[in-house]
C-alpha cells in the first residue's frame, strides 16, 4: 500500500465540560499539528498514489473553518466534547467529503484509506483512520 501525507496546523479554543477533565473544563486554547495520510493500492502512470499538492489544498481548506475559532461556539459541534479524538474524526468526515466531490480529481478514486492525526503535544496525539 501507498501512502502521502501531509501536514498543516491550526490554533484552537475549547473547553472540555467534564469533571474527568480537571482543569481543561475550562476554555483554553490548542494549536494541533495536523497530519493527514491518504493510502492507495497503486499509483498512476505518471508514478502518483496520491497529488501531494491537491493534499495539502484540500487539507488546508478542511481546516480553515476551525483555525482561530472557539469550537464551543461553532454548530457543527453543538453538544459535542470536542477532544483531539473527536476533531480527529470530524477532519476526516470532511475530508473524505471533499475527495468523494472530486477535490482530488480522477487520482480520488485510488484512495483507501485516510487516517488523520491530531498532535496535542510533543507527547500525545490522537488519530483516525477509516476505509472510504
Amino acid at each position: 500500500m501507498y501512502a502521502v501525507e501531509v501536514r498543516d496546523h491550526i490554533m484552537i479554543a475549547h473547553s472540555l465540560p467534564r469533571p474527568v477533565f480537571g482543569p481543561a473544563q475550562g476554555l483554553h486554547g490548542a494549536t494541533f499539528e495536523v497530519d493527514a495520510a491518504f493510502f492507495s493500492d497503486d499509483v498512476d502512470e505518471d508514478g502518483l498514489g496520491v497529488d501531494m499538492g491537491l493534499a495539502i489544498a484540500t487539507l488546508k481548506e478542511v481546516l480553515a473553518p476551525l483555525n482561530y475559532q472557539n469550537l464551543d461556539a461553532l454548530e457543527i459541534f453543538r453538544g459535542k466534547v470536542t477532544t483531539t479524538e473527536v476533531l480527529a474524526r470530524h477532519v476526516f468526515d470532511m475530508l473524505a467529503g471533499r475527495i468523494r466531490a472530486g477535490a482530488f480529481g480522477a487520482g480520488g478514486a485510488r484512495i483507501r484509506r485516510i487516517r488523520v492525526t491530531l498532535h496535542e503535544s510533543h507527547v500525545a496525539r490522537a488519530w483516525y483512520e477509516g476505509a472510504l
